[in-house]
């Protein structure tokens, strides 16, 4: 995959790693035991998020800015949606942007959960960039997703060793009890959607998208605050 040029962010220093741009959907579904969310236990061997609990997701490919046509209105909502976002520094090319970030959304859903999902099953929901004193970097676009009755994902990428649907206060028990290990983005994110209890309310939330732009040190305070709850 080739890396498309990094993303000018501000407030970070000129020695930071550049950011790429990448894409990650939160898969929802009712259950009756409560909301689940489909997620993927990385491998430990991974350069990156080695070990962790994650959403199936991925970096913005240069093919993902081609071949799509979505709806004038739908690019249109997804622009006001990330309209604070980096992808709109530039009104211009906001739409053109956004169904890039999309397009790349629903390909690596493909390929790493061998779903098909269309334009308007996914929500913009959150944006998160890595701090600028980690060796690698990514602005991240979230989704959130409701797959249609019967459309079921599946463990298929070689970048996890499982990927199953968990009820998300599982997952968040886990995380507290030490026995899975969660990036921050994952963290904050399961819990909002937690917070809201069922896919309607996630749906139908207001909910607007304010960039996450953590500082230097971070990741460190995160990881001792983790120490702290467990």
């Amino acid at each position: 995959m080739t890396d498309l040029p990094p993303t000018n962010l501000p407030g970070s220093p000129d020695s930071a790693p550049p950011a790429r741009l990448a894409a990650s959907v939160i898969l929802l579904r009712d259950a009756p035991g409560g909301l689940e969310a489909f997620v993927q236990h990385r491998v430990t061997t991974m350069d990156f998020a080695a070990g962790m609990v994650v959403f199936p997701g991925g970096r913005v490919d240069p093919s993902d800015s081609e071949g799509w046509d979505y709806p004038t209105d739908l690019l249109n909502t997804h622009a006001a949606d990330w309209h604070l976002s980096s992808i709109a520094a530039d009104p211009g090319k906001a739409r053109e942007n956004a169904g890039t970030v999309l397009t790349a959304a629903l390909r690596e859903v493909q390929e790493e959960a061998g779903l098909s999902l269309t334009g308007d099953e996914l929500r913009p929901w959150a944006n998160w960039v890595t701090p600028p004193d980690m060796p690698k970097r990514f602005d991240t676009y979230f989704f959130v997703a409701k797959p249609a009755p019967g459309a079921e994902p599946k463990h298929q990428t070689t970048e996890a060793w499982q990927s199953l649907w968990m009820p998300v206060q599982q997952i968040l028990h886990a995380e507290a009890a030490g026995t899975l290990d969660l990036m921050p983005p994952t963290y904050f994110l399961l819990n909002e959607v937690a917070a809201l209890g069922t896919v309607d309310a996630v749906w139908s939330a207001e909910h607007v998208v304010v960039p996450v732009l953590p500082q230097p040190g971070s990741m460190a305070a995160f990881l001792k605050e983790r120490e702290n709850r467990r």
